[in-house]
């Protein structure tokens, strides 16, 4: 498979080293991070037209990824 948009790594430029710190160390981190992977390539796979689905439940899913989003920045040191 291609590169998926929107991975962790693309949404948080310059934060690889504590993004893969919180993934060995915060079980929270971990459940919150395989979540928004599977959201995340659930969005990706509609929006490339490898599976389709009702608008509704796409807009739902990418609530969801956002409210992930927020929940894994909150986990991350500000700079």
């Amino acid at each position: 498979m291609s590169h998926v948009p929107h991975d962790l790594h693309d949404e948080f430029p310059g934060q690889a080293a504590a993004l893969h710190e919180l993934k060995e160390k915060n079980a929270h981190f971990q459940k919150l991070s395989e979540r928004y992977s599977e959201v995340n390539h659930e969005i990706y796979k509609f929006e490339a037209q490898i599976a389709a689905t009702a608008d509704f439940t796409l807009e739902d899913l990418k609530k969801q990824r956002l409210h992930l989003l927020d929940e894994i920045a909150a986990l991350l040191p500000h700079k």
